[in-house]
């Protein structure tokens, strides 16, 4: 079968899928836990502290009786990714399912912390237009690739700068800053605690639960 029938065919199958709308709404299922469901997408460089800060707020935000979920670059990797590599096609599909996951889990009423590097600002925006507004909170971790390549804690980028790993983000490849994120974090000053506090600070006051039961 050539590709352009197999792709025919593929597209008049999806036309016979028809989204089923269920009894529970993700408004009802939200109110159950009290809570707005919201994606907080943490992006920055290797090293610069997304997966630390993210699980730091998830611990914080389950603490006080939030329901979330942290869905993390290397964990989705070991299951759901685990057959794309880091070619740029790879890496855009790698988030694609990340997406498509997190829409799931906001239906179900959660907060979901991502912690991705997700180098282009088309991605993440592409990201974004997949969420009704005021649902995606991107969260840049600004921190300096100096910081980062001295923290190093997978050992990447001497590799990296030994040619060993190509088209590495901050090295071979570029990461475009974005250009108006929800909040900014650069994990470089400050520490952890008042992190997690201006994070759940912010999300108070859009409203994401209940302000006086969140105290940090």
């Amino acid at each position: 079968m050539s590709a352009r029938l197999a792709k025919s065919r593929l597209n008049e199958e999806q036309n016979n899928i028809v989204w089923h709308e269920h009894a529970i709404s993700q408004q009802m299922r939200a109110a159950q836990k009290g809570q707005q469901p919201l994606l907080l997408w943490f992006t920055g460089l290797s090293g610069s502290g997304k997966s630390t800060l993210a699980g730091a707020l998830e611990k914080a935000l389950f603490d006080t009786g939030a329901h979330t979920y942290l869905l993390d670059g290397d964990n989705v990797r070991h299951g759901l990714c685990q057959d794309l590599g880091f070619s740029e096609q790879d890496r855009n599909e790698n988030l694609r399912r990340v997406a498509e996951v997190a829409k799931l889990m906001l239906d179900s009423g959660l907060i979901v912390l991502s912690a991705f590097i997700s180098p282009t600002r088309e991605e993440r925006e592409n990201i974004r237009a997949m969420f009704s507004p005021g649902q995606f909170i991107e969260i840049y971790v600004s921190t300096p690739l100096a910081v980062c390549e001295q923290r190093d804690p997978k050992g990447l980028y001497v590799k990296a700068r030994k040619g060993e790993i190509g088209n590495f983000t901050g090295i071979s490849a570029p990461y475009e800053e974005p250009e108006a994120p929800e909040l900014t974090i650069d994990t470089s000053k400050g520490n952890i605690d008042s992190q997690v506090k201006a994070l759940v600070d912010y999300l108070s006051a859009i409203g994401a639960f209940g302000v006086n039961d969140y105290q940090i």
